[in-house]
């Protein structure tokens, strides 16, 4: 029997006063890929970071369990530690923070014991040749003058070595060409296999390399079709007007 990971009940979001997120319904279980799309300001990101627990969203209503325990119950770092991942839609710069130690100190905080130097080292290489990453990165500020591609690159190889049951992925693929795209696609489904990932894309050439279970369109704060990889197609070919009773 599957494992659930994710199961998210009428969920009713606000920010500041305004209702995003108008009942949302989704259930992940464990080795499923979800891929969320929807035009801007549809409510994505806003489903990804309360997730994660951002403290500027406000659950109004509906509820949120991870692996059957209600997700108000956790604040953010013990979600981190419960091993939940979010890859930013854009990544923050941390000035004077080598990639190496801000990659040791991560690794260290979720695990419940922490990695031996030769280990990490070990493991840390292993994840870069993956992701074609050149060791010099290591000692490079985080983000700090960074293209796109490197900026999502990095968060790939975090996701990597942290392991997480579940992946939330917020556009993940935007800025990279052709060849970055395949080698973060390549990270994201070997983490995939024993995970629960949702992706939020606009686009369908993500998914063309990493096949989701299901699609999902979000329009207005609400899922309003569910269907499996031919319905990104239909977006991407349609756009989202017909599935728009507000139109």
């Amino acid at each position: 029997m599957a494992e659930e990971i994710l199961r998210i009940e009428n969920l009713h979001v606000s920010v500041e006063g305004t209702l995003i997120l108008k009942g949302v319904n989704l259930t992940i279980q464990r080795g499923e890929i979800h891929a969320i799309m929807g035009r801007n300001g549809a409510g994505k990101s806003t489903l990804a970071n309360v997730v994660m627990g951002h403290p500027a969203y406000v659950i109004t209503e509906g509820s949120i369990f991870y692996k059957g325990q209600p997700l108000e119950e956790l604040a953010v770092f013990e979600r981190a530690r419960a091993g939940m991942f979010l890859s930013f839609q854009y990544p923050a710069v941390i000035p004077g923070v080598q990639v190496g130690t801000f990659l040791k100190k991560s690794v260290t905080s979720v695990r419940d014991v922490p990695p031996k130097g030769r280990e990490f080292r070990k493991e840390l290489t292993a994840a870069m040749e993956q992701l074609s990453m050149d060791k010099s990165f290591l000692s490079r500020y985080v983000n700090d003058g960074f293209s796109g591609g490197e900026k999502k690159r990095l968060e790939i190889l975090q996701m990597l070595l942290l392991k997480p049951q579940l992946a939330l992925l917020d556009e993940t693929d935007s800025g990279l060409d052709i060849d970055a795209l395949r080698i973060v696609a390549k990270g994201i489904n070997e983490v995939a296999v024993d995970s629960a990932c949702l992706i939020i894309t606009h686009y369908q050439r993500l998914l063309d390399l990493v096949k989701p279970h299901f699609v999902h369109a979000m329009i207005d704060g609400a899922i309003v079709q569910t269907g499996g990889p031919e319905l990104a197609l239909e977006l991407e070919d349609r756009g989202y007007e017909w599935l728009d009773v507000t139109a």
